[in-house]
């Protein structure tokens, strides 16, 4: 009887241990494992991936180097997907590349001429292009200048040595410079004191460093150097109009993105940045 008893003890001393360690096996799954309705969420939930910066190149002309980067940071701030890398340039110059398939995404020019050469060889979409800002031309001479030099008459005097402007067939400014001193007779008269430049910042660069007594650049131009003033404003009626056309190269491998720049460079803010730097809006 006492054996009995003793193995029926011994019984359910081990009936409860073998309980009191499931219990502990099942509170240190709970604790260590995710419950059965976590993990299939965590097995049907999407893994997430960081979106992927799209990079548009932009082909511009140089006139519009200060605006643009302005635009740039707020686009960028508002579009932190997309990063702007510019090209610019003459837009004689950047026309061509484009012609020889150099990756461009968009193109800005400094004038309808060049727009519409790639347009003419189906290279930009005429529905996608657009006449956006127009400029003026003006002479500037060094911020210190002694020179007298007050309309364009005075460049055909003894103390002007030198006149910088843009390379007439690759440069608008030149081109545009060209046409005024042509129409006011000056052109072959002053050959013998041009100097030239690559595109209009360089113009503008001669006459900072007094390479150049007196350069044609444009008037947003002449706002962003404190080293040069205007000497005087070119007569509007002796140069064609200036105007900045903007389009989406059809290359382009990001077509949506592109579309989007191209829509904001429309936008009020856009415009009025442009506005800030001395551009004149056609909208």
């Amino acid at each position: 009887m006492f054996k009995m008893v003793k193995s029926s003890m011994v019984l359910s001393f081990v009936l409860a241990m073998t309980l009191v360690f499931a219990a502990c096996g099942t509170a240190e799954k709970s604790t260590t494992n995710p419950s059965a309705s976590t993990q299939a969420q965590s097995t049907i939930a999407p893994s997430q991936k960081p979106a992927e910066t799209v990079e548009l190149t932009v082909s511009a002309a140089a006139s519009m180097t200060d605006a643009l980067k302005d635009i740039q940071k707020a686009y960028e701030t508002k579009n932190p997907t997309i990063k702007l890398n510019f090209n610019f340039g003459a837009s004689g110059a950047l026309q061509q590349q484009i012609e020889q398939g150099a990756p461009a995404d968009l193109f800005l020019s400094a004038a309808t001429k060049n727009m519409k050469a790639l347009v003419d060889k189906q290279l930009i979409d005429t529905n996608q292009q657009k006449k956006l800002l127009t400029n003026e031309l003006v002479a500037v001479i060094a911020s210190d200048a002694k020179a007298p030099i007050g309309n364009v008459g005075d460049l055909s005097k003894a103390e002007v040595k030198n006149v910088a402007i843009g390379i007439p067939e690759s440069v608008p400014a030149g081109s545009y410079a060209k046409e005024a001193l042509t129409n006011t007779k000056l052109w072959d008269s002053l050959q013998s004191k041009m100097v030239q430049g690559k595109d209009v910042r360089q113009v503008l660069q001669y006459v900072e460093t007094g390479n150049a007594d007196v350069g044609f650049v444009y008037k947003t131009d002449a706002l962003t150097s404190q080293k040069v003033k205007v000497a005087f404003a070119v007569d509007p009626k002796t140069y064609t109009p200036v105007e900045y056309p903007i389009g989406i190269v059809k290359a382009t491998k990001h077509s949506k993105e592109a579309e989007g720049f191209y829509t904001y460079l429309q936008s009020k803010e856009a415009l009025d940045v442009f506005v800030k730097y001395g551009f004149t809006t056609l909208n």
